[in-house]
């Protein structure tokens, strides 16, 4: 499974000393040089890892953590010249992983980007919830030991819903991340998926929250 990182950084030459780093350690790294792209790009793709400047043209990077917090849990990096104990509080309230401030060195920021995907488990093989495990490589589910025959399409949102537990996801952020942002999937679209996927798994672990979206959560003993 290929790691996804999206760099927000208006410095090129960083941008591209940074994206250099991590394409060699083996990463697919996506840039972006102000804000308000890196917003559109939220929802037109699916990353493990998003690395945010403060200082940015368009949204800054404050703002950008608010709203990228608001459809995933993947870690956040802030990689800012700013380093004042405020912007740092400011960041962590926020809910962002992680605070490096420039200058820094190349190899601490891969151990950085290296320790916050071991801790979301997007280094592992596998991916478990409950009674559940994904394996992502091969696109296989499986329910304590029994495997659950699933299409592409019910494997990507389950994994999508697993990879953000708890957390309610509207139905476009489903569409755009599971059919592309240019899709012509609506809302009826994911229903009908969630509703077969909901067949086919033994407990009701994928909570409706009417209006919004969808939402998974364990079944209480």
């Amino acid at each position: 499974m290929s790691i996804r990182i999206l760099l927000v950084e208006d410095d090129e030459h960083i941008a591209g000393t940074v994206k250099a780093f991590l394409n060699e350690a083996g990463y697919k790294v996506d840039v972006c040089f102000d804000g308000d792209e890196a917003h559109s790009r939220f929802f037109g793709d699916s990353y493990h890892l998003v690395i945010f400047d403060v200082l940015l043209p368009g949204m800054n990077g404050h703002e950008l953590l608010r709203e990228y917090r608001k459809i995933s849990n993947a870690p956040v990096l802030m990689m800012t010249a700013l380093s004042d104990d405020e912007s740092q509080i400011k960041a962590f309230d926020g809910q962002a992983d992680d605070y490096v401030t420039k200058p820094f060195k190349i190899q601490l920021l891969l151990k950085r980007v290296e320790a916050l995907l071991r801790r979301s488990n997007a280094l592992t093989k596998e991916v478990r919830f409950g009674k559940l495990t994904l394996l992502p490589e091969d696109f296989k589910a499986f329910y304590e030991s029994d495997e659950l025959l699933l299409t592409l399409k019910e494997f990507e949102i389950l994994m999508l819903l697993v990879q953000n537990k708890g957390r309610t996801l509207p139905h476009e952020v489903i569409v755009s991340r599971v059919w592309g942002y240019d899709s012509d999937g609506d809302s009826g679209t994911v229903h009908t998926h969630i509703k077969n996927l909901r067949a086919k798994l033994p407990e009701n672990i994928i909570k409706t929250v009417r209006g919004v979206g969808y939402r998974l959560e364990e079944e209480s003993s």
